[in-house]
């Protein structure tokens, strides 16, 4: 089964980082935020990916082009014009980098990624956002339901303490940062069916709009409920806050372990 990852969008919210490289390219320690995400699926074994461009894709580009150099011992001979590589670090990925439009929707980008994918199930999720979903079960529910796409749920953690006050003014209870407000929202982290492609029509359509709309609507659309560890990295403030869960070994989608 392919990974299909969105990675072509203008990251206009962290433009602090933006205006030089792609949103996903955005490092913890020391490494873009789409190596992250491509070392989650690795660890349950999917190691084939389509990444979808748009935006600087070229800097995605370059860092594959060079990381496997990167990533291993080297010996240069000049004189010969000559470079070997040895003892490779490098993971066992296969990497589809495809270049979408610079001004393209999501949904033209994904299906873009048709002629790649084929007639087979896939993995899709988008290329600034880290979790410790279990992708096996995550499949395991798709497969049970056996509709079109499932989408990842999750209750993303509220930015702010919240209080319980009488009309006293006592405060009887206090919560640092509880789960947002109780609603579900999209975590990206799909598993969809190939069928997924006919619902976009072309390359201004939005993926989360009409496409996911009508399947919903058609009971076409499942929720696998994921209750541990979400965060997408829309601005500088949680870019320092994944970097410092990084820097601390306290990374919860670390789940690989070199």
């Amino acid at each position: 089964m392919k990974v299909v990852i969105l990675a072509g969008g203008f990251g206009s919210r962290l433009s602090e980082e933006t205006d030089v490289k792609p949103k996903p390219m955005v490092s913890i320690g020391g490494k873009p935020i789409l190596w992250h995400i491509m070392k989650t699926y690795s660890s349950y074994g999917f190691n084939e990916f389509v990444i979808l461009l748009g935006y600087k894709g070229y800097a995605i580009k370059e860092f594959f082009s060079n990381y496997l150099i990167h990533q291993s011992d080297i010996n240069v001979d000049l004189g010969k014009n000559k470079v070997e590589i040895s003892h490779s670090k490098a993971e066992p990925w296969k990497i589809d980098l495809l270049e979408t439009g610079l001004n393209t929707m999501t949904g033209g980008r994904i299906k873009y990624a048709e002629k790649h994918v084929g007639n087979e199930s896939f993995l899709l999720t988008y290329g600034d956002g880290v979790a410790d979903v279990n992708i096996n079960s995550l499949i395991k529910y798709h497969q049970s339901h056996k509709k079109i796409i499932t989408m990842t749920a999750v209750q993303p953690e509220g930015r702010y303490g919240a209080l319980s006050i009488t009309e006293q003014g006592n405060v009887t209870k206090f919560m640092e940062k509880p789960k947002g407000d109780g609603s579900w929202i999209n975590g990206g982290y799909f598993v969809c069916e190939p069928e997924v492609f006919n619902t976009i029509s072309d390359a201004s359509t939005v993926f989360e709009q009409e496409p996911l709309a009508n399947l919903a609507n058609d009971g076409e659309l499942f929720a696998y409920k994921h209750d541990g560890f979400w965060a997408c990295m829309d601005t500088l403030r949680d870019k320092t806050h994944l970097c410092d869960l990084w820097d601390r070994n306290q990374a919860p989608w670390k789940i690989w372990t070199d």
